[in-house]
């Protein structure tokens, strides 16, 4: 069984409806939409399906939220489930594709498609655990003269751009906008009905969950099928998220290690061996 959930928040219409194009015809069995906004007007999706499941809550923020459809899709019994975030569209066959890797490989965890932007353009979403280093210079050295070759040098190395995500490898870090995940390991790593970390409200929480996942399977890149991202970047544009998302960052930090993480120091020099093969 594969269940879904979706988080909203004063999210878009066009947004929803082409989630939902992707997702209706598809393999999955339920899809459980918690919705944050500050009135219900959304609960009118319950009627456009009976794979949807419609929760008006407050806002505990998208980990938080997520985490309350875990549950259900627990007590549903369900063998995988995905949290998509609103901005995914993709074929409806992609996901008949990744549950059949799932069931075909049972040390994987998690699982994520190629991703591309609406014009094709592939996003780099596998990355090395990040230290403080990798995130300031992403942010905040600007891209001007010899910084620029340094910044692009050291990114590119931070999102794994040389093994050409042309073929099947397990970064221990990838993106949150697609997290097709084994309930049992989900289980695993969870406790008491928490699997995302209560403490991350937004960002990062993606980065932590999948950092815990890598510990008990494989977090897998899988090319071979692909999504469609159209990301954002609300942090680029809005002060309130870049500080929303300096905060998490430091909540991440304090918990696995700024300078000293030797997980994150193995881990990371195993993927790039892996890579070099």
């Amino acid at each position: 069984m594969l269940t879904a959930s979706l988080v909203l928040y004063k999210t878009p219409r066009p947004q929803i409806e082409a989630l939902l194009a992707s997702v209706l015809p598809s393999c999955v069995e339920k899809l459980i939409v918690v919705d944050n906004s500050p009135d219900d007007r959304w609960r009118e999706l319950e009627s456009r399906s009976e794979k949807i499941r419609y929760i008006h809550n407050e806002n505990l923020g998208y980990g938080g939220s997520h985490n309350l459809a875990m549950r259900l899709a627990i007590e549903m019994k369900a063998d995988y489930h995905i949290v998509l975030n609103p901005d995914i569209r993709f074929e409806p066959g992609v996901l008949a594709t990744l549950e059949k890797f799932m069931d075909e490989n049972p040390d994987a965890a998690y699982v994520l498609p190629r991703v591309v932007y609406p014009n094709g353009n592939l996003q780099h979403l596998c990355k090395l655990l990040p230290a403080p280093s990798d995130l300031i210079f992403r942010r905040f050295v600007p891209s001007v003269g010899f910084l620029k070759k340094w910044k692009e040098r050291k990114n590119a190395r931070y999102c794994l751009v040389d093994s050409g995500y042309d073929r099947t490898m397990n970064p221990p870090c990838l993106s949150g906008c697609f997290m097709f995940m084994r309930i049992s390991s989900l289980q695993e790593v969870g406790r008491d009905g928490e699997f995302f970390d209560g403490r991350f409200f937004m960002y990062f929480e993606d980065f932590d969950l999948i950092r815990r996942l890598h510990k008990v399977g494989r977090t897998v890149y899988f090319p071979d099928v692909k999504i469609v991202h159209d990301h954002a970047a609300e942090s680029y544009k809005s002060r309130k998220m870049l500080l929303t998302h300096i905060k998490s960052a430091f909540r991440y930090f304090n918990k696995w290690g700024w300078i000293f993480d030797r997980e994150r120091r193995e881990w990371n020099e195993e993927i790039l061996r892996e890579i070099l093969k």
